[in-house]
């Protein structure tokens, strides 16, 4: 026999390894066809979805269900991860979510047995279905059963806001394998049990539990057995009691979020067992007594928030003990004395956060900062503090983000020595004296830059502003609008005492498309016209206009605003018919005209999908239209002040959206026009103003002070939604009687000649 010699063998055979460990890493590897007992349950899966944009659309049976999207299997075919979060390119859109999956939340996945990967985040499950042999389960004491079952060790299926989940008991399936939980932002308001199965789940090492309406914390429970939690998240929940007893014996902590709650009372010291502790955020609660001096005994903490509480008395010393912080937020509680030296040994500090305690005082120099040579962000503002700072001194770092409250600027020379900084908020300070061409110079170079309640009466005439926010709130400001980059996508300057015309703002000469979304000029003196320029500005998706003294017709170009989702021209001198133009509004949701002097007809150039059509004091005239009874959506329509005439049409008993309470979809959408470049930063932009309340717009029907006669029609009070009907003075020969005894099934508020009157389903 004949033995074939082959060069280099080491070689060969080495080059062979390689392969076979580069196609494990890429799963290059031939493998078999997806398990057919895989696949079935997820076909199973996909039947009860909605899926609008057909994301699983070659889930077909002619494919390999290893190839499907979102799909991943092992060697054998077996599935072992499943990822299907719903995601957007457009990062305008957050409360939209017409585009993910929806429907039933087939359980049976688990079943897939092979399964460790689990994420269907950010969709809008509506309903959660428990395979067959969980829908017995009687109590929380019920141990896995036999069987093949999934051995999941990650699992999300977090921000699916309209879930609600009556039941967790089938998390006792996964009670061997389940290391990660994300459920943020799931309904879980009838789970009274919900910490009893968490105990069931021994190898639990990670809980995210944000925002799902729980209520209660166990408070007094001396111990629960997590022993491997090392990472829990209960922040805005709500749960009112003492900070519950069991969360302080377990030592494998390292993070513990539980902001934004109504826990109160002290914190206790049995804190101090949390050896391990990282990161401890207390923030937005209602804990009162004062900082333990003992709490400088953790000194492994990085992160500490102690924020938006009830803490009195002095700032201990011992926080300088906290050597490895790297944030700190004392922010607005009702602290005393000045800032303790120690502070300002916090080398390792980048975040430090001071604001809002108005009875915080002392000196406050270059020498506290001479040692935070990595502070990033700093938040300071008390009435009382003195800022004493070398006009030559530069600070030793660099700042990205400055918040300054009742300052003096002309005090802080250092300040224009940041040319890093990213956001730039100064509220109810004096710039009064401070040189207006280093400041703009400044802030320019911001990507947000807020200006509220500030003493700074100056002319924005010739200004030009660069950043992506931009708002000036409550100033003081004079003279005409100011001119735009191309760069700026909000821009906000409402409650000043600017006058002259919107021209110079939207008819100026601008380098490059215009990226402006959101546009707030009102509560100033402008006037004239609405100006025929707005084509220029097709980017806009809210326009506020409201109190001021403009003139004149709405101009047939703001129909070139194509993606506008809210319109407020309200209190000014406006006239005229509302143009035809303004159909092209398709995504219009709210509208509000109110307190003009418009007339002729309310026709149909209202879009089929607004929710707000507020048209008051006005002076229409001629009938309801029925084409108005189409707008299936609407929440509030109020007609009253004006002369309209006829009867109040029958088909107004058509707003399905007030048979089934709902909130206004575009609320997301505008408010997060406001904040989605501050949120890519890092920074959480808090404005005030009209929009804020859109989403509180209760259900209304007003059609008080017109000239209507008749009935009130009886298919009103099938809108069991509605919460307040108006009809005051439209005649006083308009019937009544035809609702009296009308069957409602939900409390209403009537308005009529003779005052409030509350009906209910029992007319008693």
């Amino acid at each position: 026999m004949v033995r074939m010699k082959f060069p280099f063998p080491n070689k060969l055979l080495s080059l062979l390894m390689s392969f076979v460990i580069i196609c494990n890493i890429v799963r290059c590897e031939t493998k078999g066809s997806c398990n057919e007992k895989d696949k079935q349950i997820l076909v199973s899966f996909k039947h009860g979805l909605t899926d609008p944009l057909g994301m699983l659309s070659i889930w077909s049976d002619t494919e390999d269900c290893c190839e499907w999207r979102g799909v991943i299997c092992d060697i054998n075919g077996r599935v072992t991860d499943l990822s299907l979060p719903c995601s957007t390119d457009d990062d305008i859109i957050i409360a939209n979510k017409t585009h993910c999956l929806s429907g039933e939340l087939h359980l049976s996945l688990f079943e897939l047995e092979f399964l460790k990967y689990l994420d269907l985040s950010y969709n809008d499950f509506k309903s959660v279905v428990l395979p067959l042999d969980c829908q017995n389960m009687s109590s929380v004491n019920t141990r896995r059963r036999s069987g093949n079952f999934s051995n999941v060790v990650h699992l999300d299926l977090s921000y699916n806001e309209n879930l609600v989940v009556d039941d967790l008991r089938w998390l006792l399936r996964l009670s061997s394998s389940l290391e990660y939980l994300s459920l943020n932002s799931l309904n879980f308001h009838k789970q009274t049990q919900w910490l009893q199965i968490l105990t069931m789940l021994p190898s639990l090492s990670v809980l995210h539990s944000s925002n799902c309406l729980l209520e209660t914390a166990s408070p007094s429970l001396q111990y629960a057995n997590l022993t491997s939690l090392e990472y829990i998240d209960l922040s805005s929940n709500d749960f009112f009691s003492e900070l519950p007893i069991w969360l302080f014996n377990l030592s494998s902590l390292s993070y513990l979020n539980l902001r934004d709650n109504n826990f109160h009372g002290k914190i206790p010291e049995t804190l101090l067992n949390l050896g391990n502790l990282q990161v401890l955020y207390l923030g937005h609660n209602k804990l009162s007594g004062t900082i333990p001096n003992w709490l400088g005994q953790l000194g492994g903490l990085n992160n500490l928030d102690l924020s938006m509480n009830l803490f009195t008395s002095s700032l201990p010393e011992s926080l300088g003990k906290l050597s490895s912080l790297i944030e700190l937020n004392v922010n607005s509680n009702n602290f005393t004395g000045s800032l303790p030296e120690s502070l300002g040994k916090l080398s390792n500090l980048e975040e430090l956060f001071v604001d809002e305690n108005p009875l915080l005082c002392g000196v406050v120099s270059d020498k506290f900062f001479a040692q935070l040579s990595k502070l990033q962000v700093l938040r300071l503002g008390s009435p009382f503090f003195v800022f004493e700072f070398d006009s030559h001194w530069i600070p030793p770092f660099k700042l990205q983000y400055l918040t300054l409250r009742y300052a003096d600027l002309k005090l802080l020379p250092w300040l224009y020595t940041h040319k890093s900084l990213i956001a730039l908020t100064i509220d109810y300070s004096f710039l009064q004296t401070v040189s207006q061409d280093m400041f703009w110079s400044l802030a320019n170079h911001c990507i947000l830059l807020s200006l509220t309640g500030n003493n700074m009466p100056w002319d924005m005439s010739n200004v030009l502003l660069n950043s992506e926010v931009v708002w000036l709130s409550r100033n003081g400001l004079k003279g005409g609008l100011p001119r735009l980059t191309s760069n700026v996508s909000v821009f906000q300057i409402s409650g000043n005492d600017l006058s002259g015309s919107l021209s110079s703002l939207l008819c100026q000469k601008m380098t490059g498309k215009s990226n402006l979304k959101f546009l707030d000029v009102s509560d100033n003196l402008l006037s004239g016209g609405l100006t025929t320029c707005w084509k220029n500005w097709k980017s806009l998706i809210h326009v506020e206009l409201g109190n001021n003294n403009l003139t004149g017709m709405i101009p047939h170009s703001m129909g070139t605003l194509s993606n506008l989702l809210s319109l407020h021209i309200y209190h000014n001198k406006l006239h005229g018919e509302i143009p035809m133009s303004l159909k092209y509004f398709q995504r219009l949701v709210i509208v509000n005209l109110g307190r003009n002097q418009f007339s002729g007809n309310i026709s149909n150039w209202i879009g089929q999908d607004v929710k707000v059509v507020q048209l008051r004091s006005n002076e229409f005239s001629g009938d309801i239209p029925l084409q108005i009874c189409q707008l299936s959506s609407l929440l509030v329509l109020d007609l009253a002040n004006n002369r309209l005439t006829g009867t109040i049409p029958h088909c107004l008993g058509n707003f399905t959206n007030m048979v089934n309470a709902s909130r206004i979809d575009g609320f997301g959408i505008i408010l997060n026009t406001l904040v989605h470049v501050t949120s890519k930063i890092g920074v959480k932009l808090q404005p005030k103003g009209n929009y804020l309340d859109y989403y509180r717009y209760m259900h209304l029907i007003d059609l008080s002070n017109n000239l209507l006669s008749g009935r009130i029609p009886l298919e009103l009070f099938n809108l069991i939604a509605l919460q307040i009907l108006v009809i005051w003075e439209i005649l006083n020969f308009v019937e009544l009687h035809s609702w009296r005894n009308a069957t409602m099934t939900k409390s209403l508020a009537v308005v009529t000649q003779n005052g409030w009157q509350v009906r209910r389903k029992d007319p008693s």
